[in-house]
Parts: C-alpha cells; structure tokens; sequence
C-alpha cells in the first residue's frame, strides 16, 4: 500500500511540562482498541464512495501499523525512577530522589531533532539517522538551597549536558548572566565534572537508551491513537 499517511502526529516540539495528567491507562486502552481492528468489520452503509474509501485506507493503516512493530504497554518506571507518560502530548516526566531530603525531576521530549552521520565501514555508503531528545533535569534539594536546572541532550548511546542554571525556588533563574553554556570547548572539564554530577543520581547514558526505546514506542502508540481518532471524524 502507498505509504501516504501524514506524519503530522509526529512533528518534534521541546517543552517542559509544569502539570501532570491522569488517565493514562485508560488513554494507552483505547489506543490498543484500535489494534483489534478489522478492516472491513466496519459498516460502509450510506458513505460516498470518496468517504468509504479514506476510512478504509486508515484501516489498513492501523492493521499495517500495529502488524509492523506493535506498540507495548509503556514502562512505568526505570531502575529508581518512576514514569509518567503524558498521552497526546510530546514529553514524559520522571521522578527520582537521591537521599533523604534530594528530589530530581526529569521531563523529555519525543524525538525533536537529528542529526546525520556517515555510516560504518570504509566501502559502506550513505548515512544513518541518529535521533535526539531533550531533557530537562531538576535536582531540588529542598528548603534554603537554590535549585540546579540541566538542559541536556539525549543522544541514543550517551548524554550530552548544554547548559546549567541555579534558580530561586520560584523557578526564577539566580545571575542570569552566570548560565552555562557547556558546548564550548573551554567548558568540557566542568562538564565532565557535572556529568559525573547527574550520574551518581542516575542520569548517564543507560537513562539515554531507555528514553530512545520509550520514545519509539510512544510515537507508536500516539500515531495508531491519532489515525484511530481522524477515521472516527471520517466516519461521523
């Protein structure tokens, strides 16, 4: 079948979530709903020849989606961190402590940019596609100490740390003029530094897989809802 489903569903944003939603069991239901689908079980009685033909091409659809890489139920947590899935929407937030008193929040993006590299092998040709994801890492150490805000990028097998804030415990950022901005050369060995910062909490290259693998599986889950949702307005 032409592949000329829009893609739209999946357009990259980065954002940071400030509230959590419910629901997400029953969201993650109804996208399985859609999996049981038959192509043909629905009736076409009293639709144009037009309309019937576009609910059955997002049929087929839907069969070829969840019969090419199904979509799982979305982890719930990942070693001491818990997940919460944000259904409809372009980012997940996780939540971690670090002692008694240190609490670390992390909110990701879905895929929201790529880059392009040459693929391996000295006779081998063309490039490969390695995907991106934002992150952004709040570690609160409550009451009288400012808080450490990391933008940081996610990268299939490693993490990448971009810039540093120290905000006030109204968000608001501490010396603006101090942020850090770690890409520069001159920057490497406080980022080195840091990193080894975020991975005693447990944010290294390990979290980085884990998101590339979720994020593959909620794009999954979000286009099959997406279809499922523009074939119910095709058939009112």
């Amino acid at each position: 079948m032409a592949r000329f489903i829009p893609t739209a569903p999946r357009a990259f944003v980065s954002a940071a979530s400030k509230t959590l939603t419910n629901g997400s069991q029953s969201r993650t239901a109804s996208a399985y709903s859609l999996l049981q689908f038959h192509p043909y079980a629905t009736s076409q009685t009293h639709k144009s020849p037009f309309t019937a033909n576009i609910i059955r091409i997002l049929s087929n659809e839907i069969e070829y989606q969840h019969d090419y890489a199904p979509p799982h139920q979305p982890a719930t947590s990942f070693n001491s961190f818990t997940v919460q899935d944000r259904p409809g929407e372009k980012w997940m937030t996780m939540r971690g402590k670090c002692g008694e008193y240190e609490e670390i929040k992390i909110e990701a993006t879905m895929f929201d940019g790529c880059v392009f590299v040459p693929k391996p092998g000295e006779d081998s040709t063309g490039e490969n596609v390695v995907l991106h994801i934002s992150l952004l890492v709040d570690i609160s150490k409550g009451q009288g100490y400012p808080d450490m805000e990391f933008l940081c990028s996610a990268w299939p097998d490693h993490l990448e740390i971009q810039k540093v804030y120290l905000l006030n415990r109204d968000k608001t950022i501490i010396n603006p003029y101090m942020e850090r901005d770690l890409r520069r050369k001159k920057n490497r060995k406080l980022q080195r530094t840091l990193g080894d910062n975020l991975e005693e909490r447990g944010v290294n290259n390990e979290l980085c897989v884990f998101l590339h693998e979720y994020m593959m599986n909620k794009d999954r889950i979000e286009l099959i809802q997406w279809l499922g949702n523009v074939k119910s307005i095709v058939q009112k």
